[in-house]
């Protein structure tokens, strides 16, 4: 399984795109701003593939989708949230965007991870490619 997250529009708060799932438009997505130099817990993570995985996360106990070999990350998942206060460098995803905010994002991210969850049954390996600044 491919996911494609292109972002599209940085403020001095967060950073917005859309996310894609084998060529198809999923949900959209809010991070934190993509800076030049990392402050912890307020930077996007860079764009690049990477490997995803899901696993248990001592943060949120449950399973969620995991990030691997990201440079200079560590813990970097997808789960809902809708604000930049929601995120330390995670990806959040969400059913509408506005500036700085993406709402019902626990639907989106249901759906998003049963499709995960299919993909990780059926032995697929998922990736994410995130792309722009």
């Amino acid at each position: 399984m491919k996911l494609i997250l292109t972002r599209d529009r940085s403020t001095e708060k967060s950073t917005t795109g859309i996310l894609s799932v084998n060529g198809q438009f999923e949900c959209y997505t809010l991070e934190d701003v993509v800076r030049p130099t990392k402050i912890h817990g307020e930077t996007a993570i860079p764009a690049g593939e990477y490997e995803v995985v899901l696993t248990m996360s001592p943060r949120f106990k449950r399973i969620l989708p995991l990030l691997l070999n990201v440079p200079g990350f560590d813990g970097i998942r997808i789960h809902p949230g809708n604000t930049d206060k929601d995120t330390e460098g995670c990806i959040l995803v969400g059913e509408s965007q506005s500036r700085d905010f993406i709402g019902s994002s626990r639907v989106a991210f249901m759906r998003l991870f049963n499709k995960l969850a299919d993909a990780k049954d059926a032995g697929e390996r998922i990736t994410i490619d995130i792309i722009g600044a």
